[in-house]
C-alpha cells in the first residue's frame, strides 16, 4: 500500500526536478546579463542551478512542518487562552473590561465616521414606505 502511487509521484517528481533546475538555471542567466552596477545584480554561484532540484523538496518537507507546528501552537494557545477565560472571570480583570471597552468605542467611532463621509446621514433621509 505504501508504494502503490510510485508510479505516478515518481514522474512527476522528476517533471518538477526538471522545471525548478530550468528556473534556476534561466534565474542565473538573467542575472548573469546585468551590468556590474545594476543595483539587482547578485554574485550567485553556479553550483546553485545543480542544487535546486535537491533542495526544493526539502524546502517543501521544512515548509509544511513549519505550518504543522504552528497549526499546534495556534491551537494549544487558544485552548489555554480560553481556560484562562475561564479561570480568571470578570470581577478579577477588571482592567481588561474596561481597556475592551474603550478601545470598541474607538472603532465604532471611527467606523461611523466612515460610513457617514461614505452614504451621509441615510437614518435622517429614509422615507417611510
Amino acid at each position: 500500500m505504501l508504494f502503490f502511487y510510485v508510479n505516478y509521484c515518481c514522474p512527476v517528481f522528476i517533471l518538477l526536478s526538471l522545471l525548478i533546475w530550468a528556473l534556476a538555471g534561466y534565474s542565473y542567466r538573467v542575472n548573469a546579463k546585468r551590468p556590474a552596477d545594476d543595483p539587482k545584480k547578485r554574485d550567485f554561484n553556479p553550483g546553485a542551478i545543480f542544487l535546486a532540484p535537491i533542495t526544493w523538496p526539502l524546502l517543501l518537507f521544512g515548509y509544511i512542518s513549519l505550518f504543522i507546528i504552528k497549526a499546534l501552537a495556534y491551537g494549544v494557545f487558544l485552548i489555554l487562552f480560553t481556560v484562562a477565560l475561564l479561570v480568571f472571570q470578570k470581577s478579577s480583570l477588571p482592567w481588561l473590561d474596561n481597556t475592551a471597552a474603550w478601545i470598541g468605542d474607538k472603532l465604532l467611532e471611527a467606523n461611523t465616521f466612515l460610513i457617514r463621509i461614505a452614504f451621509g446621514d441615510w437614518r435622517n433621509n429614509s422615507q417611510p414606505a
